[in-house]
């Protein structure tokens, strides 16, 4: 090399001539390269068209157009005034108005208390406003706002085709060269790609480009996750790669792969676009390459191609194609070369992957293997940055989380995501459900002849152009929970549409709803525990604890598959630790409102507490929702709402993970794969809860879409104290599991009779590794007589009087409704969580979270509790009414406490102590006295209180007036 240099320079200085020339081809290159930002690589949709393009990330002029002066004033003539950085929003670059009452919110506001409420008084100043709805942007617009860039187009892209690309734009985006409009676009899931070829001529141009986040001509819904406030918000801007890139005159416009795993080939579906005006010979070359080394051949096809030409080629895969699933996520690149005699050469590398997503009668099956879809919702919550990422890393995290809690389905709410997120499920394997960017609900209708009709159409073939090969792409609607006169015929010929187009996915009509004998597959909220608007009349809160229903009653009138829509939607108490986390463009405001009020109510010590009971609670009203859509033989699969929180519509807090995805400290996701799984053991449980001269007769079976069929595997089954001793043990028998669920296994009995004392225990049932567990209760059924000095009363009458006054004990156990409404009465309490939450309900019951208690309260000795609701708590919180602590005495501290709202924070309380008179008082308000043969959960806590108040642990400290205690319920 050294040589060579002495060689070059040698020459350089003999001949003056010749280094001049060569200084000045040098300089010009120089110059080149200094004008223009020039990107050597493959663009993010997989398209090499030549070895360079122009990077339009960084600075940008910009300009707000709150008066729509811009087109009118042609603002694409001169320079904007200010100063941006893309890709980004409006807020991201601080751009925008401060939040006020009068802010033209996208979304629509349920409860509109905020307004005009006392209580919310200081935070509508202006300066401090803080909102309850949803996650608050530091900034916010809402109309047009302009974008400018110049550009230096070398001569080397004389006679290109040239493309504008905007990988998201929100939304409608209308594009200026110099002084010629270019055209408009407004694709809320795909890139933007403008034809930039005739106005790009070599030398500087003047890009600008005006983005208009309004709803106008069509409305996808104001609820819809693709633009509302409620998640990834109605941002303004352009995010992803921005780039220019240069084609040559014949280059393939789009490349669609059709998979057949039978005949172990791929069909290519080829667009060529010839801009020269003539016919042109091309060669057509194309090689599959997988990650792992397999041996495929090119494929070359010659041919001549006018303006525009699909060709459609076969290509073998070999004799043992790798196939791609959840368990074996494996892809290949489909490299697909054009020359020309004359244009040049252009190239696009596709992924792809050999699958079948298909149905199997009620159920799925992935290579004609059944699987069952264990599903979250993807709402496009990002508070980092207002709007979902556009790499591959982000996307791979979240699915890598979701994973580990079990799941293999995202279904993405009313949005598609960006490339990235494809991309990424390939590579983990998850099967992903894409919607259409609408909710058609609530301020819009689909089928009723408004532009949102075509839009769907249009919107849907740009997405599948864009993500079709992926093989994560394997459902697809039109969007959620549609509303319209028309919207069944409209959503049926949809479906009809898509089943006919393109066979690489599953389609239904809506997500929700309506089901029709067309669809590949159901979409219902009816297979669930707890149903809108079912309050306290639902599964889990009127019926006893059992493990042994599921939804075959529901399902048997369908012949396709099945995924219950959003279910859980089980909330927890805000974690206001979160509040730091957000340290992007939205602020946690109304979790500080939250914090405020429970403070206000002198509880702010209890936060945490709140956060790890209701979240215990939480976890296993998660549990009973997936295990029952587990147990449905048949089934199809379910979508959580969801595996994170929603920080909209009211804020609900539904998720076992926050926003940022990551965990609350209530539950591992190691946890929540027990019950959530490829493979999951299941017990029916006919109840929860057992005296010790009952035998536990309990059917055991196994939900199996693992990666194979468990072969020659014993089921081990054990139960153990809450010491964590193993009182009982067994095995079933020997066998073999096929894939499927409902497969039953064995059932297990026994008898309780050596247990003497009240006891939490655990059934575990272990399978192949896999493992499943279940608290349930066992109570003597035999008690010994106490508590002769104790009245048990729901009245404090003349007698109870007496001996209060006279240093007696009595227990003060009330009636459910006896309880006066301003007291408590009026709390709508159950077993369950709050579902979804209470301002988007109207205040659905349960408007509570659950109890709250320090297990080791010598009350409570003989009911054995964790700090937190379990099943033998069902019976209480079904039997009584939560009492307003602060209407009885400040500060009053319960033996068991409800976790109220968080909206309201109110001190809320099921037992509690105090003396009263010369005596001593303990409050319930659980019916400790009504059918106490039928409630053995009852009659324990009641025994537990009498043995507390009969020793000499009962020495409450405060004291209450009686008539205050009477004033209760008189």
């Amino acid at each position: 090399m050294y040589e060579s240099n002495q060689i070059i320079l040698l020459n350089l200085n003999t001949n003056y001539k010749q280094m001049r020339k060569l200084s000045l081809l040098l300089l010009i290159v120089f110059l080149q390269l200094a004008l223009i930002t020039i990107v050597k690589g493959q663009s993010k949709n997989g398209s090499l068209t030549t070895d360079y393009r122009i990077d339009l990330s960084g600075s940008w002029a910009f300009q707000i157009d709150s008066l729509d002066a811009g087109i009118t004033q042609q603002w694409y003539k001169n320079t904007l005034n200010d100063k941006v950085t893309l890709p980004g929003s409006m807020t991201t670059n601080g751009k925008g108005n401060d939040i006020t009452t009068h802010t033209p919110w996208t979304g629509s506001i349920e409860d509109s208390t905020w307004f005009h409420s006392p209580d919310y008084a200081q935070y509508r100043e202006p300066g401090h406003v803080k909102v309850p709805f949803w996650l608050q942007p530091v900034k916010y617009y809402k109309g047009a706002a302009w974008y400018q860039k110049k550009v230096n187009i070398s001569s080397s892209w004389y006679k290109k085709h040239i493309e504008l690309y905007i990988e998201r734009s929100h939304w409608e985006t209308t594009v200026w060269v110099d002084n010629k409009q270019i055209g408009m676009q407004n694709s809320l899931s795909t890139a933007q790609i403008f034809d930039l070829s005739n106005a790009l001529s070599p030398g500087q141009h003047r890009i600008t480009i005006r983005v208009d986040n309004r709803v106008k001509d069509f409305n996808v819904g104001q609820n819809s996750h693709s633009i509302s406030d409620h998640t990834q918000t109605n941002w303004n801007g352009m995010i992803g790669q921005l780039f220019l890139q240069p084609k040559p005159l014949v280059y393939i416009d789009d490349v669609q792969l059709y998979p057949d795993i039978k005949k172990k080939q791929v069909k290519a579906r080829i667009q060529i676009k010839n801009t020269t005006g003539k016919a042109a010979n091309v060669n057509v070359n194309l090689l599959a390459t997988p990650k792992q080394p397999q041996a495929l051949k090119a494929l070359t096809k010659r041919l001549t191609v006018a303006k525009n030409t699909v060709i459609e080629i076969t290509y073998p895969m070999g004799e043992q194609p790798l196939l791609w699933s959840e368990f074996t996520p494996d892809t290949y690149k489909m490299t697909i070369s054009l020359t020309t005699d004359k244009s040049g050469k252009d190239e696009r590398s596709v992924t792809f992957g050999m699958r079948e997503f298909s149905a199997r009668g009620t159920q799925f099956t992935i290579n004609n293997r059944l699987t069952f879809l264990r599903g979250t919702l993807e709402c496009a919550a990002y508070p980092k940055t207002g709007f979902p990422p556009t790499d591959v890393a982000s996307w791979v995290r979240i699915l890598n989380i979701c994973k580990s809690y079990g799941l293999n389905h995202l279904r993405f709410h009313s949005w598609c995501p960006p490339e990235a997120a494809f991309e990424a499920g390939d590579q983990v394997g998850f099967y992903f459900q894409i919607e259409c960017a609408s909710w058609a609900n609530q301020g819009t209708t689909i089928g009723d002849g408004k532009p949102l009709d075509q839009y769907i159409y249009d919107e849907s073939n740009r997405i599948v152009k864009a993500y079709g090969n992926h093989p994560s792409f394997c459902l697809m609607t039109y969007g959620n929970e549609p509303a319209g006169k028309n919207l069944v015929k409209y959503l049926t010929d949809f479906v009809d549409y898509w089943k006919k187009k393109d066979p690489r996915r599953l389609y239904s009509t809506g997500s929700g709803w309506p089901i029709i004998t067309g669809s590949d597959y159901n979409s219902t909220p009816d297979p669930r525990i707890q149903g809108w608007g079912q309050g306290l009349k639902s599964i889990i809160n009127s019926q006893t604890p059992k493990t042994d229903y599921d939804w075959t009653d529901i399902i048997k009138k369908w012949q396709h598959p099945t995924v219950s829509h959003e279910i859980g939607q089980w909330c927890v108490y805000p974690d206001f630790k979160e509040i730091a986390q957000y340290d992007g463009v939205l602020k946690a405001k109304n979790f500080e409102i939250f914090d405020d009020v429970l403070k206000k109510h002198g509880m702010g010590n209890l936060a945490a507490d709140f956060l790890f009971a209701s979240g215990k609670l939480q976890a296993l009203c998660y549990k009973a929702d997936i295990e029952a859509a587990l147990r449905t033989p048949g089934f199809g699969g379910f979508q959580l709402l969801g595996l994170n929180d929603f920080p909209g519509q009211g804020t609900a807090l539904v998720g076992v993970l926050n926003p940022f995805w990551g965990d609350k400290g209530y539950i591992t996701g190691k946890e929540y794969s027990k019950f959530c799984n490829a493979v999951v053991p299941l017990a029916r449980f006919p109840k929860m809860v057992y005296l010790n001269n009952e035998v536990l007769t309990v059917p055991i079976e196994i939900a199996q879409f693992g990666p194979q069929e468990l072969t020659n595997v014993i089921p081990n089954w054990n139960i153990k104290n809450n010491a964590g001793d193993v009182l009982f043990k067994g095995a079933l028998e020997r066998t073999t599991i096929p894939f499927g669920n409902g497969i039953k296994l064995g059932v297990i009995n026994q008898s309780f009779n050596s247990i003497t004392k009240p006891a939490k225990l655990t059934l575990t049932v272990a399978v192949a590794g896999y493992e499943n567990s279940w608290d349930f209760f066992v109570y003597p059924a035999a008690l010994h007589q106490i508590g002769q000095n104790v009245i048990v009363t729901n009245t404090i009458d003349n007698k109870a009087i007496e001996l209060l006054n006279k240093g007696g004990k009595v227990l003060l156990t009330l009636e459910k409704g006896q309880l006066k409404k301003d007291k408590g009465g009026d709390i709508a309490i159950g077993f369950s969580s709050i579902f979804w939450n209470t301002a988007w309900t109207k205040s659905q019951p349960p408007v509570t979270l659950g109890i709250l208690c320090d297990p080791r309260h010598p009350a409570l000795k003989e009911f054995p509790t964790q700090s937190y609701s379990n099943w033998q708590w069902w019976d209480a919180m079904s039997h009584s009414n939560a009492i307003k602590l602060d209407s009885v005495a400040n500060g009053l501290q319960p033996i068991v406490r409800v976790v109220d709202d968080w909206v309201t924070a109110r001190p809320l309380g099921l037992i509690f102590e105090c003396k009263a008179g010369n005596g001593k008082l303990i409050v319930s308000g659980i019916d400790l006295q009504s059918d106490l043969d039928k409630r053995p959960e009852a009659r324990q806590l009641l025994y537990s209180l009498k043995s507390y108040m009969t020793g000499d642990q009962f020495l409450p400290e405060q004291k209450i007036d009686i008539q205050k205690i009477e004033s209760l319920y008189k």
